[in-house]
């Protein structure tokens, strides 16, 4: 496909849910970490538009590019689609990195008043979705969270066989969907990686919010990084970084926390009793967007196979759009519990299972749930599949594969 001297590939799951809001009265907010593929979303819907109506008028800012640098307030917004739109024509607005604008709900609120003009953009951080927006905006908006390649986009990215040989590939390298034109190797990948977490930190954290003790900030993700799916609180963070000479307030690191997970780069799951049917509020997990920025910060370890295993497995439910809980059920954890419509989903995840004691602390736990949900294990085991006692068995690569 081509639109403006841009080749992309399809990503269908998101694009069919966005166009079922194509033409509402609706601004529709593609959000997601910054090189997640936001602005190529936008540029498969305006395909889309053209080819269903093929009169119709499109307006696109890309606030990415020096020619709009212009653009930078509310009035600087307006004045330019009062030149640019033709109240003769039904108009469709597009606005990459929104966010950049200052005041932009204003003029978004006044054009979504008119009912003239069908509004979609992108935004890098979660701010834009509140304060103004939300709050004059209430039921008017939707969101279509963007993330980065699933394994499979993957292995049509880079027309890979579906091998546990691509399967490795996708743990070390992750999913952005630029690395389409990068060599997969080591070097190269690193490489582009590395800038692209200096982006997403100057632009979505440190800029933003004026963080002046940057190294802090690396360093706080670097132990997220070598800690991917363990328990955290500020205070226990704190009480680390002190030990390494770095004396930072349990306060500010739940702040720096705060501002992280607003660009997208990081997401929480809270701890819930599956007994006593509450949310705990203190420790909680964090797992990484992209595997390869996590990566990036501290190397593809095999001794951290396991994190990785677990971190993919909550973004391939994330993905599809599950609320993730961890599972508390006494002393014993549940890794993921997963809900969406009713549809409820416990999981445990491993590396490998090679003696009877990890079976039966990886499967005991789940057969401990006493309800019919589904209940899985997912690992590195060849052969897994089947299941015991109801419970399945899924190698991750057929996990991956699998749509819930």
């Amino acid at each position: 496909m081509l639109l403006q001297n841009k080749e992309y590939i399809k990503r269908p799951n998101y694009l069919q849910k966005a166009l079922t809001f194509m033409d509402k009265n609706l601004i529709k907010v593609f959000t997601g970490q910054r090189r997640t593929g936001k602005s190529f979303m936008m540029l498969m819907v305006m395909d889309k538009i053209q080819e269903i109506h093929p009169e119709a008028q499109i307006i696109f800012i890309d606030k990415e590019l020096m020619a709009f640098d212009f653009i930078r307030n509310s009035e600087d917004l307006m004045n330019y689609l009062s030149e640019k739109v033709d109240k003769k024509k039904r108009a469709y607005l597009f606005i990459d990195e929104v966010q950049e604008i200052f005041e932009f709900e204003k003029v978004l609120r006044s054009l979504l008043n008119e009912g003239m003009t069908d509004i979609w953009c992108t935004g890098s951080n979660a701010e834009i979705l509140s304060g103004e927006l939300v709050d004059r905006l209430s039921g008017r908006y939707i969101e279509i969270r963007v993330h980065s390649l699933s394994f499979l986009e993957f292995l049509e990215f880079h027309s890979l066989k579906n091998a546990n040989e691509s399967l490795f590939r996708y743990l070390k390298y992750g999913g952005l969907p630029n690395l389409k034109n990068i060599q997969l190797e080591d070097n190269a990948v690193f490489d582009y990686l590395k800038s692209i977490n200096s982006t997403v930190l100057f632009k979505d954290v440190v800029k933003r919010h004026q963080i002046r003790n940057v190294s802090i900030l690396e360093n706080l993700i670097r132990y997220l990084a070598d800690n991917t799916g363990c328990l955290f609180s500020a205070a226990s963070i704190s009480k680390f970084l002190k030990s390494q000479g770095q004396k930072i307030s349990a306060s500010i690191i739940s702040n720096y926390i705060s501002y992280i997970l607003d660009s997208y780069y990081l997401i929480k799951a809270r701890r819930f009793d599956l007994q006593g049917k509450r949310i705990f509020e203190i420790n909680e997990k964090y797992y990484f967007e992209d595997l390869g920025l996590r990566n990036a910060w501290v190397g593809y370890q095999p001794m951290h196979i396991n994190k990785l295993v677990e971190n993919a497995v909550f973004r391939h439910i994330l993905e599809q759009e599950f609320e993730i809980t961890i599972g508390k059920l006494g002393e014993k954890e549940i890794d993921f519990v997963s809900e969406k419509s009713g549809n409820k989903i416990y999981i445990q995840c491993a590396y490998l299972i090679p003696d009877e004691k990890t079976r039966e602390r990886e499967f005991g736990n789940l057969l401990k749930i006493k309800d019919n949900h589904r209940k899985m294990v997912v690992s590195l085991d060849e052969p897994s599949g089947g299941n015991i006692e109801g419970v399945d068995h899924l190698h991750l690569r057929e996990f991956l594969s699998t749509r819930f």
